[in-house]
């Protein structure tokens, strides 16, 4: 397996485009489906004690039961701290099954430190399916493909010292109690961190998609707003930004890429302009509207922009580039949100709405004619930004601080995928 950074796929726009606005990772491949509550979930199919597995939750990130876990967990890891903590878990080597040696050994300890791997385990040098396990088990509370692999990225994550998830945690209390209020009976939930949205309603997830946000240096903001309408078939029209950072640079490289991509450029009169026009050795470009024509092929949104008024002009949407979804780290975007499985999730938003149940989004979007279905009532959303929080089962969660908001420099499993981007695996 390799761990990759998305890639912006020019033919789909999302080289100048895509990026603008534009769960966990994908499953592996010898992971089983199981369904519930309509939507394809995974469970992971290896040999380990039901209490020391990851199981699929109902609880929402951001609620009282986080709390009372988060709370929980602090002491748990507070308690780690004054044993002396966890050792560091040697680099020099990836690690797997059948793999023996003193690495190992320091693995083990490691693992049943953090009670990914059970003390009755022992201290065998040999990587065998019980750590095999508890390396998935502690991959996927870290938001990593849970391959069992030993990798680059997993090294980082172990190597993070308890004292540092302590502070991570209590850090990330603060903000869980700061949203405890009322948030409504049916809510969306966009963890920034983890690059996960969930659908909640009565108290309990009832989906949760994979997301894509946005680049450390284009960042998806924390706010609270209302969902209050779905445009299927979307127009895509190109803030002044985006224009400047990838559309000018684009087109002089390739003065064919507007056409290619069935981009058109107006002026302030609504009037279509040649693109061979502007002069795009200078900033002139700023001052026209770019549109890009309807189509999931070539659409940067794809078939679904979800409307979310706000003061920062971001939205969530559906994106033509699915892969970013199965990738580990999914910051990609200029800002917005994109959204994985993104016909369950308006199918949930607009339950409510008369007249569009599955089969009329399905029409809609097969139609290719542009559509609005407004909510009969908008869906509070919350974008968050939680790197760390637990469940009172004792499942503790962290997710790296991309945006550097902890201020404890926990972004070194990002680094560490980055840097395995071209390294092949052994």
């Amino acid at each position: 397996m390799r761990i990759t950074v998305s890639k912006l796929n020019a033919s789909a726009f999302a080289g100048a485009v895509a990026v603008a606005c534009a769960a966990l990772s994908a499953p592996a491949a010898a992971q089983q489906p199981m369904v519930i509550a309509s939507q394809a979930e995974w469970s992971q199919g290896y040999d380990a004690a039901p209490r020391i597995r990851v199981q699929r939750s109902f609880m929402p990130t951001v609620s009282h039961e986080a709390i009372t876990g988060t709370e929980q967990a602090i002491a748990h890891y507070r308690d780690i701290a004054a044993r002396g903590g966890w050792g560091q878990v040697s680099s020099n080597q990836r690690l797997r099954v059948g793999a023996k040696g003193p690495g190992v050994v320091a693995l083990r300890e490691r693992l049943i430190l953090s009670g990914d791997l059970e003390p009755s385990a022992g201290n065998s040098p040999v990587f065998d399916t019980y750590v095999e396990a508890a390396v998935k088990r502690f991959q996927a509370r870290h938001g990593l493909n849970a391959t069992g692999v030993v990798n680059g990225p997993t090294i980082s994550a172990l190597n993070v010292p308890v004292d540092t998830r302590l502070r991570q945690l209590e850090i990330n209390l603060v903000r869980l109690r700061a949203l405890s209020g009322d948030l409504g009976e049916r809510y969306v939930i966009v963890n920034i961190p983890a690059a996960l949205v969930e659908t909640v309603e009565g108290g309990q997830v009832v989906s949760r998609h994979a997301a894509g946000v946005g680049k450390i240096d284009r960042q998806s903001p924390i706010m609270n707003a209302k969902i209050t309408e779905i445009n299927f078939n979307p127009f895509w029209t190109v803030p002044a930004s985006i224009i400047r950072k990838d559309l000018i640079p684009k087109m002089r490289q390739d003065p064919s890429y507007l056409s290619d991509n069935k981009i058109r450029v107006y002026n302030g009169q609504g009037q279509e302009v040649p693109p061979q026009s502007i002069n795009w050795n200078s900033d002139e470009a700023t001052r026209y509207m770019f549109r890009q024509d309807p189509g999931a092929d070539l659409n940067s949104m794809g078939f679904v922009r979800i409307n979310i008024p706000n003061p920062h002009g971001v939205y969530m949407h559906d994106t033509p580039a699915k892969g970013i979804f199965g990738d580990d780290f999914r910051f990609v975007s200029s800002g917005c949100v994109r959204v994985q499985n993104v016909r369950d999730y308006i199918t949930w938003l607009l339950k409510e709405t008369s007249g569009w149940d599955r089969a009329a989004i399905d029409q809609a979007i097969a139609s290719g004619e542009r559509i609005d279905a407004r909510l009969a009532r908008p869906v509070n959303v919350y974008w968050t930004y939680i790197t760390a929080w637990a469940s009172p089962d004792g499942i503790v969660q962290f997710r790296d601080d991309v945006y550097n908001r902890d201020g404890l420099g926990v972004q070194n499993v990002m680094a560490a995928a980055q840097a395995e981007e071209t390294e092949p695996v052994n």
